[in-house]
């Protein structure tokens, strides 16, 4: 999956441009070349709207024909979610610094009461388009190929007759029918959650009732009608009301959904231990403010004004709809089992080092014997990081395992791993991650299964999150102890590795593994002070180095020495950053972004970045890796790791960059940086504010080519 939406919400909110429906944001008006202020707010693109630019590049794909049809279904589905976490993080943020301080300015020199209208007219903008994609060209495409989504009134008796029973037994006593009046209140509507809203009517009385009735996510939200006919649940569920209010008269039905913001902000409480306050924050944001509200069709003004007065919402946040609510849930239809109309199942390959490893002392070998790239999901992060913390717990020399955990899934085999590498009696330490966003009940379930087998356990800070993505192995050898790492870009979830590309560093060398041990023992006990020789870490040595290693590119191109930087990540936000990246420009440094999602850095500017080229690529796998790349004289220099460049990455979060320094994997990964920038199948270029793809365009992309060649294995 595309979705995007990082865990952890910047200090202030962001303002910008806005663009109409479809479009890329406007630019600003700029000075003549080449009197450039580095400090004018307009050079810097907007962070809220950047980010829905990249959505829409996302939206696009489901417009694409050169993809299968059930893949362009995906991306609309993927589209769906990714606005409806953006709503729940961003506008809600973007709500709460509204009401503390609406004249606030941030980056790009719009208050915060500007940017909260923009945003909002860009996301019904967005909405519309997608359900325009569903409406207009997915929904008829799927009908064509015998794919169909029909109403239960249009299916014949026989069908209607078996879809009743199954109503009856497996949805109907799952559903809980509320009414609001003087001894029923309002009813409470999480977020997310799609219900049936009805109007009952007495028919003696004549007295009409808001009743509501939530559809439960326990269930498809398509039915299975036969044929590859499909009836969304809440049709179901509404030809079937006088069950849930006998004897009553239902004039009217719609749908709707609430999206609550993410950010409850602080609650000023005690807590006793970390997971306590974490368990807290979990209740309060089911409670949230709501910050939106979809409608289906249209309603009674009355109604309107029940529903907004109940959830304190304002007439601008409601979305009306002409279809289907929850686009998200057309994951179901993407993921019918139609070889024609889907992408190839993907098997990933088996490192060439790996390959011959039967068991654990050989596994370790290989790794001694010389550092080992892997980049996911062409290869296969099973047979790699799963297997090094796998092969670590079995074997007798391994005295100890340490590893950090940011997200990962329900049911890790890595999480399982260590759990039995404590029951062995090795040292099994784990630094889970509670606050990552969205994942933290799932977390706060794994630290409470560790500790109780005997893991160590130890959680971040909630002002300094744990995003690195580090293993340490210390093993007992004949020539003393040695220890092993791994540094990666992505979770330790296997199954996120699946889905998005990832690179991952093995490695042996004595200088690193005792950085890494540093930053455990930093992370585990108590001291201010972390140094490190080889690996760039944040919040302490990271922002300066890559700044010295930027400078030192411009004292080469001041110098008339060749002078390039490459930098492949997820999001270019923080201001000073993109400043110094100008300066880089223009001393004459050539800067190459592969960037996925946010960029402030408006390429192409005369007299300021015409040296710069931001790319961005949409495809198959989520591009979640960060690479960063200095010329350094014709010395290169390669790091990879798990820090964007975002003040949050830099400052507020603990990160670790590790560098790649064997000529072959230096020029494994020049050959992907070179790759992702020549790219025309899946490639948009950013131009001064403007993204744009050549539409024509049939080259393979990246991964059509490394699933080809598969150049790392």
């Amino acid at each position: 999956m595309l979705s995007v939406m990082d865990e952890a919400t910047p200090a202030v909110a962001e303002t910008g441009p806005v663009a109409s429906e479809g479009a890329a944001a406007p630019s600003p008006r700029l000075p003549t070349a080449p009197a450039w202020d580095l400090d004018d707010p307009a050079l810097y693109l907007n962070r809220e709207l950047s980010w829905l630019e990249f959505n829409e590049r996302v939206l696009a794909e489901a417009s694409d024909p050169r993809n299968r049809l059930l893949e362009r279904v995906k991306f609309l589905a993927i589209t769906a979610s990714n606005l409806d976490e953006f709503y729940g993080k961003r506008v809600g943020w973007l709500k709460r610094v509204h009401r503390a301080d609406p004249r606030m300015r941030t980056v790009d020199g719009r208050t915060v009461a500007e940017q909260l209208d923009l945003v909002v007219a860009r996301c019904g903008a967005q909405r519309r388009a997608a359900g325009a994609r569903w409406r207009d060209e997915l929904r008829p495409a799927l009908a064509a190929h015998g794919i169909s989504i029909v109403p239960f009134t249009g299916l014949d008796e026989p069908t209607r007759a078996r879809i009743t029973a199954y109503f009856e037994q497996a949805i109907f006593p799952v559903l809980t029918p509320l009414v609001v009046d003087p001894a029923h209140p309002f009813p409470f509507i999480s977020s997310g959650s799609l219900s049936v809203a009805l109007n009952v009517r007495h028919p003696g009385t004549g007295q009409d009732r808001f009743a509501r009735i939530k559809v439960p996510q326990n269930r498809p939200r398509f039915i299975e009608a036969g044929d590859l006919r499909f009836v969304p649940i809440e049709d179901v569920i509404a030809a079937h009301v006088h069950m849930l209010f006998p004897g009553m008269e239902v004039t009217d039905w719609h749908t709707l959904r609430v999206i609550r913001s993410a950010e409850t902000g602080s609650s000023g409480e005690e807590a006793s231990d970390l997971l306590e306050l974490i368990e807290s924050e979990l209740r309060r944001r089911r409670l949230a403010e709501a910050v939106s509200l979809e409608i289906s069709g249209t309603l009674p003004p009355a109604r309107i004004e029940l529903l907004l007065e109940e959830l304190e919402l304002q007439e601008g946040d409601i979305f009306f709809s002409d279809g289907p609510l929850g686009l998200a849930d057309l994951f179901q239809v993407a993921s019918l089992p139609l070889r024609d109309l889907a992408d190839p199942p993907f098997i990933p390959a088996v490192p060439s080092a790996f390959v011959n490893v039967t068991d654990d002392a050989s596994f370790f070998t290989a790794i001694r014997e010389r550092d080992i790239l892997v980049h996911h999901p062409y290869e296969s992060f099973d047979a790699t990081v799963a297997r090094f913390v796998d092969e670590a717990a079995d074997d007798p020399a391994v005295l100890a395992i340490k590893q950090t955990m940011y997200r990962t899934s329900p049911d890790s085999p890595i999480l399982a791993a260590l759990i039995d590498a404590a029951s062995r009696g090795k040292q099994a330490a784990v630094l889970v991650e509670l606050t990552a966003r969205f994942d933290e009940a799932n977390n706060i379930e794994w630290a409470r299964k560790l500790e109780s087998a005997g893991v160590h356990v130890a959680y971040g800070q909630p002002n300094l999150k744990i995003h690195s993505k580090i293993c340490l192995v210390v093993r007992e050898e004949v020539t003393g102890v040695t220890m092993y790492a791994h540094v990666g870009t992505g979770n330790y979830n296997s199954r996120t590795a699946r889905l998005y590309t990832d690179l991952g560093l093995f490695t042996a060398d004595p200088a690193i593994c005792a950085d890494l041990l540093r930053v455990f023992n930093y992370l585990t006990g108590y001291s201010e002070v972390l140094e490190t020789k080889e690996l760039l870490v944040a919040p302490t040595n990271l922002r300066p180095e890559l700044e010295r290693r930027v400078r030192r590119e411009i004292a080469n191109a001041n110098a008339g020495r060749p002078a390039r930087i490459i930098f492949k990540m997820n999001a270019l936000e923080d201001r000073e950053f993109t400043r110094l990246l100008y300066e880089a420009c223009q001393a004459g440094v050539k800067v190459d972004l592969i960037i996925r999602g946010i960029c402030r850095l408006r390429p192409g500017l005369p007299g300021l970045s015409q040296t710069a080229r931001v790319v961005s690529v949409i495809g198959r796998f989520l591009e979640h890796s960060r690479v960063y790349y200095f010329e350094n004289g014709g010395a290169p220099e390669y790091f990879i790791g798990s820090a964007d460049v975002m003040k949050r990455n830099l400052d507020e979060r603990i990160e670790v960059l590790a560098p790649v320094r064997q000529p072959d994997l230096q020029r494994q990964l020049s050959e992907l940086l070179e790759m992702l920038l020549a790219d025309r199948r899946q490639a948009w270029r950013l131009d001064d504010a403007t993204w744009s793809r050549d539409p024509a365009a049939a080259d393979p992309g990246p991964h059509e080519q490394l699933l080809a060649a598969a150049p790392f294995s």
